[in-house]
C-alpha cells in the first residue's frame, strides 16, 4: 500500500514514518504542509494519503482543506485525517464527500499497530473508519438536537452506523438479529428524513451529512 503522509511535526513525521512502515505501508513521501500535500498526491498518486489536522501557516483546519483539495485533484485517493483534534470545519465535507475511503482517528487513542494497519487497509478498500470519540463529538457539536425523537435502542445503532460498523456487526455488539438492526435503521432514516439505503458506506456518509447540516 502506496501512503502520503503530511505531518508538520519533524519528529511525529519521521516517528510516523517508521510506524507505517512496520504496519506495512510504502511511504512514498512526507510532508510538513498542505500545499505540499496536494501536489506530492498529485506526483505520487498513492492509495491513501493520512493528514493531520493543524499545519502551517495558521494550525487550524488547512490539514483537512488539503486533503479535500487532493481528492478533487486525484479523485479516488483514500483519506485518514490521524489528528489530537476533532475540527469539525471541513471534516463534514471530507467525511460526506460521497467519495469513499475515508477515515479520521485520534493519535492518542491509536493504542496497536494493528489497529492503524487495519485503519489503512479499510480505508485504502473504499470502507470508513471512525474513532467513537470523533463521532460522539460530532453529535456533541450539533447547535440543535435532531436525535430527541429515536429512542435510546435507535441511537445506539445510529452511533454504530456512523462508526462504519455492517449490519452483521451491530447485531453481534448490541446481541440482537440482524433483521432487528434493518428495522432500526429503517426507522432511523425514516425520522431523520434520509433515504434508506442496503449500502452501509453510502449510509454512514448519510449519517455524517446530516450530522454537519444546518436546519
Amino acid at each position: 500500500m502506496r501512503v502520503v503522509l503530511a505531518e508538520d511535526s519533524l519528529l511525529l513525521r519521521e516517528g510516523l514514518v517508521r510506524l507505517l512502515g512496520e504496519a506495512g505501508a510504502d511511504v512514498v513521501d512526507a510532508v510538513g504542509d498542505g500545499d505540499t500535500l496536494v501536489r506530492s498526491v498529485q506526483e505520487h498518486r498513492p492509495d491513501v494519503a493520512i493528514v493531520d489536522v493543524r499545519m502551517p501557516p495558521t494550525f487550524t483546519d488547512e490539514g483537512l482543506r488539503a486533503a479535500l483539495a487532493a481528492r478533487s485533484a486525484v479523485p479516488g485517493t483514500g483519506v485518514l485525517v490521524l489528528s489530537q483534534y476533532v475540527e469539525e470545519s471541513y471534516a463534514g465535507d471530507l467525511l460526506a464527500d460521497g467519495a469513499g475511503g475515508v477515515g479520521y482517528l485520534l493519535k492518542d487513542r491509536v493504542s496497536a499497530l494493528a489497529d492503524l494497519s487495519d485503519a489503512l487497509e479499510r480505508v485504502a478498500s473504499g470502507g470508513t473508519v471512525l474513532d467513537p470519540e470523533v463521532v460522539a463529538q460530532l453529535f456533541a457539536r450539533r447547535r440543535r438536537d435532531p436525535l430527541q425523537t429515536l429512542t435510546a435502542r435507535e441511537r445506539e445503532v445510529l452511533a454504530l452506523m456512523a462508526e462504519g460498523r455492517t449490519n452483521v456487526a451491530i447485531a453481534r455488539l448490541l446481541v440482537v438479529t440482524q433483521g432487528a438492526v434493518e428495522k432500526h435503521i429503517s426507522s432511523i432514516l425514516t425520522k431523520l428524513d434520509l433515504p434508506p439505503s442496503d449500502d452501509d458506506h453510502r449510509r454512514v456518509l448519510a449519517v455524517l451529512a446530516w450530522l454537519r447540516a444546518e436546519h
